[in-house]
């Protein structure tokens, strides 16, 4: 029973029973009892997951053949089960916490196709990454978009929730066709439509077939993950969808692109060519800094989230991007490490992204809006919470010892080693991408230090925000478990990458455990490393080996083992540091205390400019925070002035003056509106040739007759 294959088979009779239960139980019963429900098919399909990931043994089972189409195959390999492993470690607080959050429902809206739609989403989502076979795949790819489509326009009443949805829906529809047409290219050259069958037959196809597989898979899943040129579906749905919703969407659906690109272009087509690793790596580089300078000067939270998945999600692409071009170009090992740093960020994503989404979610429900600018001093009234989303916030900008840190720090990294490439123009290539990433990086530090500063700190700037409440503690628990993996994630990285490496070392055919983890933890290294006894035995004199005694593992340090000349080329390690800063802190405290014992501290109020009380119009707020960034990339935001007036008093005395400016998503400006242009232009094109005339009616058939006779002259 304890078998993958029979957990993931309950899993499904689980989430197909939760479904039923939904339809049948009414509105009050349904919340618990799809948290309930939701939370034991999270546990399974944690377990089988996590087995499969660990342990083995990976499975593949022939279910039924379809005539024209071949057998249906499910299966389980290392790729899959991590990525049905991160979508459950998502699911379980989020279904907790949707049992208190739906209440926020009550009466406008039913949870009955709530709950259905829900769990459906639940099990396709695994079916999608467990699928064997083409058609398998895209049915289960094309219900599950079709699910999340419909859990986005859960509030369907609201027009900017129907338009918004159906814009992500359209955008999904136009990835799955892609990607569709990649996988059937790929078909082409195989016995059937078996992934089996498609690695086999992959060899044959020329570089043309080739390089369409690879454009069409990867702009058509990069739809899905919200990259460039098709994240403009992303800002729109989140703000409109329950933050439960959002929590899913950023945490698992985004996944599922990256699970695609991954799929195809590193296991069924390997990207051989390093013009096309170049394509990913710049990609990943523009979405991230176009995400991020969007998340900075937002001032809706759920929005500015949005931005900010696209940013992770691009930061994850350019590593992968690094990954292909070193493989490409003959350094599995490097190659290796790029993967194992973008499938860990992708893991650290969807755990602070859902924290972070749950946290606006209870901010939302409990302080009356999402508007950073009408927030504030909800640390006084929502403890719990502003202690929950600070961790999320520290982990998403990449402070130590949070996971962020981890994965950022080690991308950077990866990309420092392009120095071994022959290509002037590969290095060239990634000292501009990491040049652009590390501006990601500390613009998500402001990003992040507003999106708390203005929500949390100073004085409440509107009614709301004064009379806000904590969240229950169903709201909070979840919340607590995902801040805890945070940390987990930040301070115990020698433990994720050898579990990564289990995922990556069948695509490179190298582990990269030895490259990155080295024996600290045994006086004399194994055979299989390529550390040597004196280089590991200077390392434990420098306390590398401390908690041997406690701690499994290798060691809690990660390093990259160089040359003679250069022995370390990079290193770290959260564990020890986190250790020293907590005994540094400590020992600060204490002095503290020791020097300030016997003294008494008076609270006064302070000055404000000879005002008794500061009053919220004359504070600081989000908008002003991220001025300085919206003027210094004005040519990226390309705002237009909607309103600008002056009014005054017998046309001397200046009394108000309002200005309000409108931004203009650029991705939207330079790729969706060419598109609906000209789609608008061929309506009208084919509408006016409806003339009600016979004698035009025949001129068309006459035309298609000859264009059909001269395709086939030519042919």
């Amino acid at each position: 029973m304890t078998d993958p294959s029979n957990l993931l088979l309950v899993f499904l009779g689980i989430c197909g029973i939760g479904a039923v239960l939904a339809a049948l139980l009414p509105d009050r019963m349904n919340p618990p009892t799809m948290a309930l429900v939701a939370s034991i098919a999270s546990v399974i399909a944690l377990l089988a997951s996590g087995k499969a990931l660990l342990f083995g043994p990976l499975f593949q089972t022939h279910l039924w053949q379809l005539p024209c189409f071949g057998t249906i195959n499910l299966g389980m390999d290392r790729i899959s089960a991590l990525f049905v492993f991160v979508t459950a470690l998502v699911f379980l607080p989020v279904s907790i916490f949707s049992s208190q959050y739906m209440a926020k429902y009550s009466g406008c809206y039913s949870f009955k196709s709530f709950g259905i739609f829900y769990h459906l989403l639940f099990g396709f989502i695994v079916l999608t990454l467990i699928a064997e076979d083409v058609v398998s795949f895209l049915i289960a790819w094309e219900a599950m978009t079709i699910l999340s489509y419909l859990l986005v326009n859960y509030e369907h009443e609201h027009e900017e929730v129907t338009s918004s949805g159906l814009m992500m829906l359209a955008m999904s529809e136009v990835g799955t066709v892609a990607a569709a047409l990649g996988l059937l290219i790929i078909a082409g050259s195989s016995d059937n439509l078996s992934f089996v069958s498609l690695r086999s037959g992959a060899n044959s196809l020329g570089e043309l077939a080739r390089w369409t597989v690879f454009l069409l898979s990867f702009f058509g899943f990069g739809v899905k993950a919200g990259l460039i040129p098709g994240s403009a579906w992303l800002p729109r749905a989140h703000p409109v969808a329950p933050g439960n919703a959002s929590a899913i969407l950023s945490g698992v659906i985004l996944n599922l692109g990256i699970y695609g690109i991954i799929r195809v272009n590193a296991d069924l087509l390997p990207v051989s060519h390093s013009a096309q690793g170049l394509v990913v790596l710049i990609v990943g580089s523009l979405s991230a800094l176009i995400g991020i300078l969007y998340a900075t000067t937002e001032n809706d939270m759920k929005k500015m989230l949005a931005h900010s998945s696209i940013e992770n999600m691009g930061i994850l692409t350019a590593s992968l991007g690094a990954g292909f071009i070193f493989l490409a170009y003959g350094h599995p090992a490097i190659a290796g490490i790029a993967f194992v740093v973008a499938l860990y960020h992708m893991v650290n994503h969807s755990v602070y992204k859902a924290l972070l989404f749950l946290g606006s979610g209870a901010v939302d429900s409990h302080a009356g809006g999402r508007d950073m600018n009408r927030l504030g001093g909800l640390i006084r009234k929502m403890p719990r919470t502003a202690a929950l989303f600070l961790v999320g916030s520290l982990s998403i900008a990449a402070i130590p010892p949070f996971n962020g840190f981890v994965t950022e720090w080690l991308t950077l990294q990866t990309l420092l080693q392009s120095s071994i490439l022959l290509s002037k123009g590969a290095k060239i290539a990634f000292a501009l991408c990491g040049a652009i990433l590390a501006l990601t990086a500390a613009l998500a530090v402001t990003c992040f230090v507003k999106a708390f500063g203005m929500s949390f700190l100073g004085i409440a700037r509107s009614r709301e925000a004064e009379t806000a409440t904590e969240a229950s503690h169903l709201s909070t628990i979840p919340m607590s478990f995902l801040a805890v993996m945070c940390f987990l994630l930040g301070i115990f990285p020698t433990y994720v990458i050898p579990v990564m490496d289990r995922v990556v070392s069948p695509v490179v055919h190298e582990s990269v455990v030895n490259e990155l983890v080295p024996p600290f933890f045994t006086f004399t290294p194994r055979k299989d490393t390529k550390f040597s006894e004196a280089f590991v035995s200077e390392f434990h004199d420098l306390g590398a080996q401390i908690g041997r005694q406690v701690l499994p593992g290798r060691g809690m340090v990660v390093l990259r083992k160089g040359t003679e000349r250069n022995p370390v080329i990079f290193a770290m390690s959260p564990f020890y540091s986190f250790i020293i800063l907590t005994l540094l802190l400590a020992t600060c405290f204490l002095v503290l205390r020791l020097v300030l014992r016997g003294r008494s501290v008076k609270r006064r109020s302070v000055w404000d400019g000879g005002l008794r009380r500061l009053i919220p119009e004359m504070t600081y707020t989000a908008t002003g925070f991220s001025n300085p960034v919206r003027v210094i990339f004005e040519s990226i935001f390309h705002p237009l002035m909607a309103e600008n007036t002056r009014e005054s008093v017998a046309g001397h005395f200046r009394t108000a003056i309002k200005s309000q400016r409108e931004e203009t998503y650029i991705l939207e400006a330079l790729v969706v509106q060419p598109i609906l242009r000209g789609c608008r232009w061929m309506a009208a094109f084919v509408a006016g040739m409806h003339s009600a005339r016979i004698n035009a009616y025949a001129g068309y058939i006459l035309l298609s007759i000859l264009f059909v006779l001269g395709i086939q002259s030519m042919l």
